[in-house]
């Protein structure tokens, strides 16, 4: 199962802001991914001082990052929000629930502040636009834990599986990897998203372009921090004795072509998505479960819950018609006070004409 195509080849054009999940266990190479992409140290590596605790399970931690990029002219707050400790644990159900309900959080924090009558302005939006999945690069197929993880969180986010550490495997391990990643994920129905597009209403660009993506899938990634030089020129990549793994060459990684997608070509899809199809359902869902709560029924049909959407976003216009009346009637009292204030300064004005011009006449009889 997929996404339904959406994206029009629409590029962003003014700053926006992106925010993007990173999962993997550890020594998938999360960490030095995020630092490739930002061309900074955003994340720290992982570093154990007492060798006698390095065994220990510290649990799964959800820590967000914001920095600010530059991409095609286009500024980019991107926020990571990485996610130490997943997979470190023999049962993984706790870190299962942490993450499905962040994601939820933030659209729960959404879902309050639309019904306000009176917007925060400096509410921020959280909501995760795309969650990278770091598969580890076994060589075999999924493990039921990234089956597990991947059929949880789809229905809540905008999934795309990577291959951390790429460079481990050959080229032909690697196609192979690849080709049994996506065979698990369509044999379990698991609705990543993989850079959907309508034959009948796409351009011939934007179809190149996803299909070339989607066969990219999952991407191939090599991360390194530090540069190499390559016939003069600083090149960012791995040496190895067999030679050396360029991450920004598409003949080594799908590093170039990822960043691309999630800051440039496909930000605004992904984005749209979350909005439009994924937080739309969760807050479909959460009236469904509060109606049900309320009347005590067991279950609702699919066009119930589409009325019921439908009503929600009814009151929801009804509630901001009501705000703009407030400000109308605040405005119409405004320039009420105002005129009386005027009328009251120009009776005053008018009596005090009186007064001088009495005044004047008293003073030319005497005299």
């Amino acid at each position: 199962m997929s996404f339904a195509g959406r994206r029009r080849g629409n590029k962003v054009k003014k700053g926006v802001q992106f925010t993007l999940m990173v999962v993997g266990s550890s020594g998938t190479g999360r960490t030095t991914f995020v630092n490739t992409l930002c061309e900074s140290e955003v994340l720290r590596h992982k570093v154990s001082d007492h060798p006698e605790s390095a065994h220990l399970e510290e649990g799964i931690r959800i820590k967000p990052a914001t920095v600010e990029l530059e991409e095609d002219g286009v500024r980019i707050a991107l926020t990571i929000v990485d996610t130490p400790g997943f997979g470190d644990s023999i049962d993984n159900e706790s870190a299962f629930q942490e993450i499905v309900g962040y994601l939820e959080r933030q659209y729960d924090d959404i879902l309050a502040e639309e019904s306000r009558i009176k917007r925060n302005p400096r509410f921020r939006d959280n909501r995760i636009h795309a969650l990278l999945y770091f598969i580890p690069p076994t060589g075999h197929a999924l493990r039921e834990m990234d089956i597990e993880l991947m059929r949880r969180l789809s229905p809540r986010v905008n999934v795309i599986p990577v291959i951390g550490k790429a460079d481990t495997l050959t080229p032909s391990e690697l196609k192979g990897f690849k080709k049994r990643i996506m065979e698990d994920i369509e044999h379990y129905d698991i609705p990543v998203y993989n850079f959907p597009y309508d034959v009948e209403e796409d351009d011939e660009d934007t179809i190149q372009d996803n299909g070339e993506l989607r066969a990219l899938m999952p991407f191939a990634i090599i991360g390194s921090e530090e540069e190499i030089e390559i016939d003069g020129q600083p090149v960012r990549a791995r040496i190895y004795p067999w030679g050396i793994a360029e991450v920004d060459n598409p003949k080594h990684s799908d590093f170039s072509r990822l960043r691309s997608a999630l800051l440039s070509s496909h930000l605004g899809d992904l984005k749209s998505l979350t909005h439009d199809l994924l937080y739309e359902t969760y807050r479909t869902e959460k009236l469904s479960r509060t109606v049900q709560a309320d009347s005590g029924e067991s279950s609702l049909l699919p066009e119930e819950l589409a009325s019921q959407s439908v009503r929600l976003k009814e009151e929801q216009l009804r509630r901001e018609e009501e705000k703009l009346r407030e400000i109308e009637l605040k405005v119409q009292r405004e320039m009420n006070e105002k005129r009386q204030e005027l009328l009251a300064k120009e009776e005053s004005l008018r009596n005090l004409e009186s007064r001088l011009a009495a005044q004047g006449s008293q003073q030319e009889f005497r005299d």
